[in-house]
């Protein structure tokens, strides 16, 4: 019988550094039914990856307490597909994978999950389940049990394999919130949030976060703000990066006089923070949305910002937040410097060994508006 884990008493509450992550999988905290992948662990992340089988079913669910996903799935399943030789995941379905991944957390360590950032860009909505989950996306402190990606294509059909990334996984001991007064002066210290001239932004800072506006005056003679997403396009095989010609599935959005768009219902939209971010390598982040009284529009699917991101020690000075945006029932007006989101920011344990940016392979350091990987910058060959 394998002993159960012990609590992590000499971390300090914190978002957990890639190398602590590498300790867990080798304590066996983390399990694997296939070797790590190259680059699988971020600096504050580990991304998750699909397993063997895929199950279509007839709806989103969650188990509920003391009910593992396997008693639920068994009634709510359409039919069973096999990924090991790689297949397609058709938009408007659902879809619910056993991961490679599964967990045996010891007490006072919880996690959290989200979408990678490729992912929500892709407009593909997915979700981290449990058994006896409550609520998605988030493993209870001392949690023992299999991970479950529920997938829904929402623009784009793709194709996966066995061993594709489409989530990512945070471990978090105890509370790693940062405190309102630390972020005020983060803020007036580093700049966290700054305007295109370089100067701290106007950002309003309270427990919720530090606030991120719309950039729509864009880019060029002809003010590029953003991409609107074509429906009915090909197929998207989410491990090819720089494979699909962008105009082939998206349109460039335009502004022209006034500084503003019209969100219509359902549609989906790329578009870029007026600000620059910078994620000390001492913090982690996440986007949140931003009130939802404000308007009937959903920002940002893939909310976390791994240490480093944006930051001039990892050569990310400029880096902007891509706002993945989706307006919900009726068009909507967005404005220039309209607030869109928040950003939340989080103590690490300790400094990652590498940063965002530093010899990871990372896809969006010194990003301003950009497309996923998955689609050839113009101009470059493919």
């Amino acid at each position: 019988m394998t002993a159960a884990p012990r609590p992590l008493t000499d971390t300090p509450p914190g978002i957990l550094p890639a190398q602590e992550i590498a300790a867990l999988v080798e304590q066996g905290v983390i399990t694997l039914a296939r070797p790590l992948a190259p680059r699988q662990i971020q600096p504050a992340s580990l991304d998750l990856r699909l397993g063997e089988k895929a199950y279509r079913v007839r709806a989103s669910f969650l188990p509920g307490p003391g009910e593992p996903v396997s008693r639920k799935l068994d009634s709510l399943k359409l039919h069973e597909i096999d990924l090991r030789d790689g297949a397609v995941l058709e938009t408007g379905c659902v879809y619910l994978v056993p991961l490679l991944e599964s967990l045996t957390l010891p007490p006072g360590l919880a996690a959290a999950a989200n979408p990678k950032s490729s992912t929500g860009r892709l407009d593909v909505f997915t979700r981290v389940i449990t058994d006896g989950a409550v609520e998605f996306d988030q493993i209870a402190d001392g949690y023992s049990g299999p991970l479950y990606a529920e997938i829904s294509p929402r623009t784009f059909s793709i194709l996966v394999r066995t061993g594709s990334r489409l989530s990512q996984l945070r471990l978090r001991q105890g509370d790693a919130a940062v405190a309102p007064d630390e972020m005020l002066r983060l803020q007036a210290d580093e700049g966290l949030v700054t305007v295109p001239d370089g100067s701290p932004s106007d950002a309003i800072n309270d427990t919720r976060g530090i606030t991120l506006s719309v950039d729509l005056v864009g880019e060029g003679p002809e003010g590029l703000v953003g991409y609107r997403a074509k429906r009915h396009s090909g197929l998207i095989d989410v491990d090819a990066v720089g494979a699909c010609d962008p105009l082939e599935f998206w349109d460039p959005v335009h502004v022209r006089g006034q500084n503003r768009i019209i969100l219509d219902p359902d549609e989906f939209y790329i578009l870029a923070s007026r600000e620059a971010v910078q994620i000390p390598a001492d913090y982690a982040a996440e986007m949140v949305p931003y009130d939802p009284l404000v308007g009937e529009f959903r920002v940002h699917y893939a909310g976390f910002f791994d240490p480093g991101f944006g930051a001039a020690e990892a050569d990310g000075a400029g880096s902007r937040a891509v706002l993945e945006v989706r307006s919900h029932e009726v068009p909507f007006i967005l404005e220039h410097g309209q607030i869109i989101g928040r950003l939340v920011y989080e103590h690490m344990t300790a400094r990652p060994a590498s940063l965002y940016g530093q010899e990871l392979g990372s896809n969006y350091q010194r990003q301003g508006l950009k497309l996923s990987k998955h689609f050839a910058v113009p101009g470059r060959s493919r």
